[in-house]
């Protein structure tokens, strides 16, 4: 993800979440790359950003911040393809475990994290705000 990405991955931010990161925040994981990895998703025959994700490495722990699909490119594989290609290159670098939040309600991603192997590890309780829930933690280890 670079600067010219922002308006792009707004877009498909506000259509996504209830709550959406504000710009600075994506600024800020751009300016962070040492530890954070905010990435697009690149459509080659239309050039154009459809999807991100933003995660951090630390030593041989990931987490997921972020991740969201246009809703034109979505029930398409594409989010499980992103989460597929970074469980390959996190086990190749030496990462051990893998987590990220989700709402209960989001029972779409849900599936989707279990299906690749995720498992609940605890609950965030008033994680999330607009409209209040809770926070299921999940975990990939490997």
């Amino acid at each position: 993800m670079e600067v010219r990405d922002i308006p792009a991955v707004m877009e498909i931010e506000r259509q996504s979440f209830p709550n959406p990161w504000h710009e600075s925040t994506f600024r800020g994981e751009i300016q962070h790359r040492p530890i954070s990895f905010p990435t697009v998703v690149v459509h080659n025959t239309l050039n154009r950003v459809i999807g991100y994700v933003v995660y951090w490495v630390i030593a041989d722990e990931a987490q997921i911040n972020n991740i969201a699909v246009h809703r034109e490119f979505r029930r398409m594989g594409i989010g499980e393809h992103v989460l597929k290609h970074l469980s390959r290159q996190f086990s190749s670098c030496g990462v051990k475990i893998v987590t990220l939040e989700v709402r209960p309600s989001n029972t779409a991603a849900q599936t989707l994290y279990r299906k690749l192997g995720f498992k609940m590890i605890g609950i965030r309780r008033g994680y999330y705000t607009n409209p209040p829930e809770d926070a299921f933690v999940l975990a990939l280890r490997f």
